[in-house]
């Protein structure tokens, strides 16, 4: 199958999805509390092409160069972190779909508004078999899974000759168990669930190395001349994931400011609390570490964008940069969110208070494996000091 489309521009596909705000809103805290979006979300999604930013053209999809992902899923995010985040995780293994043989793309991208969830976590294991591969294992942190109509794994083989080597493949949802097991402070509107394969066969055309992958290797003809799969797999996640945080922090701030003009500080002689002083620093304070989070988000999308553009390959300084870009960025979009949530008082615990929900969905994202601060500092330092990066995943 084969579409023609219009592509929409970075300001036409941000219109899109502040149209929607509304519903996403809507939805935000139901999706909370039944720990998965809401099926209006999803819908409102795929109206918005959403779904479609990092699928091939010839499939009817974009082709979206990942600073129009940043400025998507910020816009996303000032609605509901969850939603920004779902939307950010499924860009990455639909990108990585476009890496596999043309025929096994023609099959996953057959369903309109695919959606793949995925993971980067090998904990599975892999035995060859006539025609490719038996999987058994579980996979934690799946965004997205109930709304998925394909799962990206990885695995390790375990060859009868050679050492294990780590495998991506590609598994329809209807071969995997979903373990409701989604019960969380924060990002709870993911649906961030498990999945269990036992005995799943996998054709070997369904299945990578995952080494190639990391070094951005394609087994795709038709997408070779294609700018966006000239990049390294951990740059272009860094990048695809890292505007739900800037949206969290936008919105933070607006809901901080929507409630201002009626709120005073109880206790203290200020009878509204935009006259005092120390509003004034927290509010000036919140905005500037979010501009610092939106420098460090671009300067990351540019980086991906440019060496995608030029064909360059990619140093390790480049990639571990890229790392750490993504990590200062959810550092400072982190630090507004909560001056704002502090100065928000004792009232906005309530759950119907945006602001409690938007804390926690941040904190969330700074404990993820892959966008810590302190892990991606510390590896950015480990280069500069002259040694060697201690980890594949770069």
């Amino acid at each position: 199958m084969v579409l023609t489309t219009g592509v929409p521009t970075r300001e036409e596909l941000v219109r899109r999805v502040s149209a929607i705000a509304s519903v996403v809103r809507k939805n935000a805290a139901w999706s909370e509390q039944n720990r998965r979006l809401h099926d209006e979300t999803i819908e409102a999604l795929a109206d918005a092409g959403v779904f479609r930013l990092r699928t091939p053209a010839r499939f009817g999809g974009y082709e979206a160069d990942t600073r129009t992902l940043v400025d998507v899923a910020a816009e996303l995010g000032r609605a509901d972190g969850s939603t920004a985040w779902t939307a950010a995780v499924y860009w990455i293994p639909t990108w990585m779909t476009g890496l596999f043989p043309d025929h096994v793309q023609e099959e996953v991208f057959s369903t309109p508004n695919v959606r793949v969830c995925g993971t980067l976590s090998p904990t599975a294991q892999a035995v060859p078999a006539d025609g490719g591969v038996v999987v058994n294992g579980k996979w934690g942190f799946i965004s997205g899974a109930w709304h998925s109509h394909w799962q990206e794994i990885v695995a390790v083989q375990v060859n009868a000759e050679g050492p294990p080597m780590p495998i991506l493949a590609l598994v329809p949802m209807s071969d995997l168990e979903i373990v409701d097991d989604w019960h969380t402070s924060g990002l709870r509107g993911t649906g961030s669930v498990s999945t269990v394969a036992r005995d799943v066969f996998v054709p070997a055309d369904r299945v990578l190395p995952l080494g190639a992958v990391l070094n951005g290797q394609s087994a795709s003809q038709a997408n070779s001349g294609a700018s966006i799969y000239r990049s390294s797999l951990l740059p272009v996640a860094s990048a695809s994931s890292v505007g739900s945080i800037l949206g969290m922090a936008r919105g933070a701030l607006e809901a901080f400011m929507e409630r201002l003009p009626n709120r005073k500080i109880t206790y203290t002689g200020y009878e509204s609390q935009a006259a005092a002083p120390r509003t004034h620093l927290q509010v000036a304070e919140a905005a500037m570490s979010l501009d610092e989070a939106e420098f460090h988000a671009h300067r990351l999308a540019a980086l991906v964008d440019g060496k995608a553009e030029r064909n360059e390959p990619w140093s390790v300084a480049e990639r571990v940069k890229a790392r750490a870009d993504m990590g200062y960025a959810v550092r400072r979009g982190k630090a507004a969110v909560d001056i704002l949530a502090q100065a928000s008082g004792g009232s906005s615990i309530y759950t119907d208070v945006p602001i409690q929900r938007i804390a926690r969905d941040a904190s969330a994202v700074n404990l993820h494996a892959l966008m810590h601060p302190d892990t991606n500092a510390e590896l950015y330092g480990r280069i500069l000091c002259g040694l060697e990066p201690d980890t594949l995943y770069i």
